[in-house]
């Protein structure tokens, strides 16, 4: 077992010149054409706070206080898991010509979606910042542990990804079905409303909903300056290795597969 990991990671460090250019090239081909390029990913998260908070700012403004930091901190980080496995979706299927032309180690095409959301998540993050500086946010030295809650989203969206992408290979309606799932999913996740409107029951059934842990984890740390306890930590690292594992079996079971079906 520990040959085996370790030749896995040899192959990995192999080919992580490639998986740089995946990234790179996911990125540029993301704002290809575009006049303010990667910008948006400064003015996406920006134009969509402000229609948020026109439309329910005043719905909720006696339940959430800093509205706008409330829905961009829930938001950005439900956008970079949903954004991202989306794209991961496609990614074997997408580079088929390529996989049938030379081997190369199949995991990097979703693994690099991953990466790539990572990277305009982290450019987002800056939208973020400079709305918390102009609404006179506390900047609490808990932001510097954001990086934990965002490193498990991380796993959760790389095993999610690699389930998808390795199931759609051979389901092709997945990539129908995943759209709605994702809107429904946005909807049962706490992202511009406060969770104590709902009942009770509901909560019950939230709690299994890991992007409600990473929200809520986010939100702990951006706005009541706290940091979780080890047992939210415990379970948003769970949620995330669970995945991560499963996703993993699933895609190295079925990739040898994978040529007879794209």
């Amino acid at each position: 077992m520990l040959q085996g990991l370790k030749i896995k990671i040899q192959v990995f460090l192999k080919y992580q010149n490639l998986l740089a250019n995946l990234v790179s090239r996911d990125i540029k081909v993301r704002y290809r054409r575009s006049v303010l390029g990667m910008l948006w990913t400064v003015l996406n998260p920006l134009l969509m706070m402000g229609v948020i908070t026109v439309v329910f700012s005043t719905l909720f403004r006696q339940n959430i206080e800093h509205f706008p930091i409330y829905y961009l901190s829930g938001s950005l980080i439900f956008s970079f898991s949903s954004e991202t496995t989306s794209n991961a979706l496609y990614s074997i299927i997408g580079n088929a010509s390529l996989m049938k032309k030379v081997y190369l180690p199949k995991y990097l095409f979703p693994v690099s979606k991953i990466v790539s959301g990572l990277v305009n998540l982290g450019f987002s993050l800056v939208a973020m910042f400079l709305v918390m500086w102009l609404l006179g946010v506390e900047y609490r030295v808990t932001l510097l542990l954001l990086p934990i809650p965002i490193f498990y989203t991380f796993l959760f969206a790389t095993g999610l990804g690699l389930l998808l992408s390795a199931a759609t290979v051979f389901f092709r309606d997945i990539s129908h079905f995943y759209g709605v799932f994702v809107m429904a999913w946005t909807y049962f996740t706490p992202i511009f409303y406060p969770v104590d409107i709902l009942p009770e029951t509901a909560r019950a059934v939230m709690s299994w909903n890991p992007m409600f842990h990473y929200v809520q984890y986010m939100r702990e740390l951006i706005l009541a300056g706290t940091f979780p306890s080890m047992k939210e930590n415990l379970v948003c690292f769970l949620f995330g290795a669970v995945m991560l594992v499963l996703g993993t079996w699933v895609f190295y079971k079925k990739q040898d597969q994978f040529v007879l079906y794209i």
